[in-house]
């Protein structure tokens, strides 16, 4: 690496070649700066006031590199991304700065497309990013407080090609950017005579190296495109050693002339401004410079100008006048009914623009403009209402505290039937209530008697079993269940059993029941043995010895549910059939009502009952006076009381016949 400065002394003039090293960022520049001893300047010594220019270089002149700076102001773009400019590898000190603030958003790529800052339409929060070996650093001043626009900076120098773009959403976008890049002509450069040195000045040319000397002298290559430059001298010139015999040849003058004359001939002028950002309440316009001929003024190229030269634009103030006020009117609130006639409010302030800022201010400001309407009446749809169907059901119990219910339904103003949730809950009817059908009767229910007798033979008992429960059929003639409780047990005898002199007992018997509880019984006799036979005799015979046990209890297993019926009630008619009913329950065995019980041996619950035809009763009053009262029966003259007399007995007949078929 060379040294910071090179100082050469020939014959009293001390020539100090700058070099400027594209690998080095502004950083170690500045790091180089701050461990200089105290007093001395960035040449090391004292007194000299050679100062670090934008090249990075001490007492150079900017001319060690190139400066690229411009202004990116589009008049009409798409929303989306555009490309501002592309800064090629090796830039340094970048500076891309949003010059007025608005709703766009600058983003960075690199060459592959790849997003570093604000890419894929995601916008990413100001800070620090790393990429092409630098660190850029994003900002985006507060979007309230402040009036700045958004910023990306960065050191450099970069090692790939990057893209800057800008994400358009609002109109007259202006971004400024600036880099620099190092001039690729730089070499070292070997001491030369002063005799050989043409000086054309301290003026510094823009874009130029050159070699400097103590005074301030500044000479320049005559190549145009500086290849096989040692600051202005060919590199062929000079051999690996010096000598004292080497010299250098002035040259220069033509190419010196031509950038003068180029540069005398154009110059930057004042051609207008940009469009205000705003028409009125104050906006943000900026000056437009164009390259033009200094004589005729006529706009030329920008690339004759010098870009060096060219003035920076600064902002300034446009169309301050006050913006008339306006109302600025909100949308409209919910409703205030779903249904039926309501109010929806909406809020109306006037407002004025200032400074690209709206503010809130007093309504005589807008007195001049009819306030629009802050309430309104609404009706989203007319409201449905509860509609009772149907009557009350009937008590769902005969008998006691039950409930009925009838039909509630929604029905809109078309009469159809729509969710409950479309109507008033709060007023919808009761459906349903508790209903008292009166006191409840009781009744005895029992079981059939058992298929089985206690004994094989002699006198045993079948059983049955006897309930008191509530009875639901409100129909039969009972009143409760009374003191006299049905027999559960009766006599049964299979035929007469040969007794014994001798208790002698036989095998236990059949259950009673097939289920639940029961008894079972075996026969006990007194029997007489004598030789090899027995011989029954009285039980007396036996009355010494202690007779053993004839019956006892017995469960086979549960019977589950089973049907019990209560008795029949009376019939209904005592002649020309009649009926009569009794209630049918199916009880488990902890006598609660089941509904396990076979529906298909259910005991009728209703049978038919004298069915013998009634006499008719004679009566001697009334008889038929004619023999042909049949024919006054078809003549319907019955009712006439004289025909009913004449023929009274055939006229009754009649009329029973008639009630009888009313009736049914």
């Amino acid at each position: 690496m060379f040294p910071h400065n090179f100082p050469v002394n020939c014959n009293g003039v001390v020539v100090i070649l700058l070099l400027f090293l594209s690998h080095c960022a502004r950083g170690t520049l500045l790091q180089m700066n701050t461990h200089l001893k105290e007093g001395m300047d960035c040449d090391g010594l004292a007194g000299s006031r050679q100062v670090i220019d934008k090249c990075g270089i001490c007492g150079g002149d900017n001319s060690a590199c190139e400066i690229i700076a411009g202004i990116f102001r589009p008049t009409v773009l798409s929303v989306g991304y555009h490309k501002i400019i592309e800064i090629p590898k090796g830039a340094a000190n970048i500076n891309i700065t949003e010059m007025v603030k608005s709703r766009n958003y600058i983003a960075l790529r690199n060459q592959l497309g790849e997003s570093i800052i604000n890419g894929n339409w995601a916008i990413d929060r100001p800070g620090t990013f790393s990429a092409a070996g630098t660190v850029f650093v994003y900002k985006r001043p507060n979007e309230i407080s402040s009036k700045a626009g958004e910023s990306i900076t960065a050191e450099g120098p970069t090692k790939e090609v990057l893209h800057v773009l800008i994400i358009y959403q609002q109109p007259n976008p202006s971004v400024y950017y600036e880099y620099i890049l190092p001039r690729n002509d730089v070499v070292n450069l070997q001491p030369v005579s002063q005799s050989d040195i043409q000086p054309f000045g301290i003026e510094p040319l823009n874009g130029q190296l050159g070699v400097y000397t103590t005074h301030g002298q500044r000479y320049i290559s005559p190549h145009g495109n500086g290849e096989n430059l040692v600051n202005g001298f060919d590199a062929h010139q000079f051999s690996q050693e010096p000598s004292a015999s080497t010299t250098l040849q002035p040259f220069g003058s033509e190419h010196l002339e031509d950038k003068k004359e180029r540069r005398n001939a154009y110059n930057w002028k004042f051609t207008g401004n940009s469009r205000c950002s705003a028409s009125c309440g104050g906006g943000r316009r900026y000056p437009i410079f164009s390259c033009v001929e200094r004589i005729t003024h006529k706009q030329v190229s920008e690339s004759l100008c010098d870009m060096a030269m060219r003035p920076t634009p600064e902002e300034e103030q446009c169309n301050t006048q006050p913006c008339p006020a306006f109302w600025d009117v909100g949308e409209w609130s919910e409703c205030s009914k779903t249904c039926g006639p309501g109010f929806q409010h909406r809020q109306v302030i006037c407002r004025q623009v200032y400074g690209n800022q709206t503010h809130a201010v007093y309504a005589a400001h807008c007195q001049h403009l009819e306030k629009p309407e802050t309430v309104s009446t609404c009706q989203l749809k007319i409201c449905s209402e509860w509609q009772i169907r149907t009557d009350w059901t009937p008590c769902s119990v005969p008998c006691g505290v039950g409930q009925r219910t009838r039909d509630i339904k929604c029905v809109d103003n078309l009469g159809d039937v729509v969710h409950d949730e479309e109507c008033n809950m709060k007023l919808k009817p009761e459906y349903s209530e508790n209903c008292d059908a009166g006191p409840c009767a009781r009744s005895w229910f029992m079981t059939e008697w058992s298929d089985r007798c206690s004994a094989e033979c002699g006198n045993g008992s079948q059983t049955r079993s006897v309930i008191c429960l509530m009875n639901h059929i409100s129909s039969l003639p009972l009143e409760g269940c009374g003191k006299e409780k049905p027999a559960e047990s009766k006599l049964c005898n299979f035929g007469p059993c040969y007794e014994r002199a001798e208790w002698f007992t036989g095998p236990w018997g059949q259950c009673s029941t097939e289920c639940g509880d029961g008894t079972k019984s075996r026969s006990v006799v007194c029997l007489i043995q004598s030789n090899n036979s027995f011989e029954v005799t009285k039980p007396s015979e036996c009355s010494h010895l202690e007779k053993p046990p004839t019956e006892q209890p017995c469960h086979l297993k549960n019977c589950g549910a089973k049907w019990f019926t209560t008795e029949w009630s009376a019939c209904s008619k005592s002649c020309d059939g009649g009926y009569r009913v009794r209630e049918v329950r199916c009880l488990a065995d902890d006598m609660m009502q089941s509904t396990s019980c076979d529906p298909f041996f259910m005991p009728e619950d209703r049978e038919d009952c004298n069915l013998q035809q009634c006499m008719e009763e004679i009566d001697e009053n009334c008889r038929d006076m004619y023999f042909n009262c049949n024919v006054v029966v078809q003549a319907r003259l019955c009712i006439y009381s004289y025909y009913k007399t004449a023929c009274c007995a055939s006229c009754r007949k009649v009329s029973r016949r008639n009630g009888r078929i009313r009736r049914r």
